[in-house]
């Protein structure tokens, strides 16, 4: 697919109806625009809608989870503002179920945990750092880990978000020692410039917005180093049933 000179992989669909859109972000594709003016999920979504519909005009696509740029996987978008509205509720309410898969250097000190960190952005440096509570302007934030398996110098962890902070998984994973593999950002001192980010979204699951039914979107990562050490099927059973 050849998007404002740039070959993109073809777009994954992993669910859709009259209410919903659900697709595997591109890996190093912005989830909305941004300074880079570089394509989107949202406006590529967009244009994929009207073409495949034949829709005229402006198309709606509401965004209702982020995803940093270099991640890649399970992202849910609302095609009406009542879809929009009632998913960003479940959101607020934590009825949104995230899990993700990550690589990070090292061990971490147990097979399984809970992190919990005051993380405080610096917005004109879009950098995050963890901060004593109490700071002002710092955010809860909470995470669960388990160790799905590991080799002499990486683990590979299941993830799961209790808070939707900006950079939550890189940061706190730093915090506890182990950086994330190919973290440009929060682990330079251990990765080498243009490693892949190793953060995958890989199941997010919410009640439909008219339904009500529980809705699971699963992503698997790309069997590409270092993702390939560890066998498919433990990604498929980490997506389908968190261990934490």
């Amino acid at each position: 697919m050849m998007v404002h000179g740039r070959n993109l992989p073809p777009l994954t669909i992993l669910y859709e109806d009259n209410h919903l859109l659900g697709v595997e972000k591109i890996v190093n594709v912005p989830t909305q625009a941004d300074v880079s003016g570089d394509m989107d999920m949202l406006n590529l979504l967009k244009e994929d809608i009207k073409i495949r519909f034949n829709k005229p005009g402006n198309v709606y696509l509401g965004l209702v989870h982020r995803l940093d740029r270099p991640v890649g996987g399970a992202m849910i978008f609302a095609k009406t503002s009542k879809a929009a509205s009632r998913l960003s509720d479940a959101v607020r309410t934590r009825k949104f179920d995230k899990t993700y898969v990550a690589v990070v250097h090292g061990h971490p000190p147990a097979r399984q945990g809970r992190l919990e960190h005051t993380l405080l952005k610096d917005e004109k440096t879009n950098i995050v750092t963890a901060v004593p509570k109490g700071t002002p302007g710092g955010k809860d934030a909470v995470l669960d880990y388990y160790v799905l398996g590991q080799n002499d110098h990486f683990s590979l962890i299941q993830v799961v978000l209790h808070t939707g902070r900006s950079h939550q998984i890189r940061v706190q994973c730093k915090e506890m020692g182990c950086p994330l593999y190919g973290d440009q950002k929060y682990g330079s001192t251990v990765n080498k410039p243009g490693q892949q980010l190793s953060l995958w979204s890989c199941s997010v699951g919410f009640p439909h917005p008219v339904s009500k039914e529980y809705v699971q979107l699963i992503s698997i990562p790309p069997r590409e180093y270092p993702w390939n050490e560890w066998q498919e099927s433990i990604y498929q059973s980490a997506a389908r049933q968190p261990f934490v």
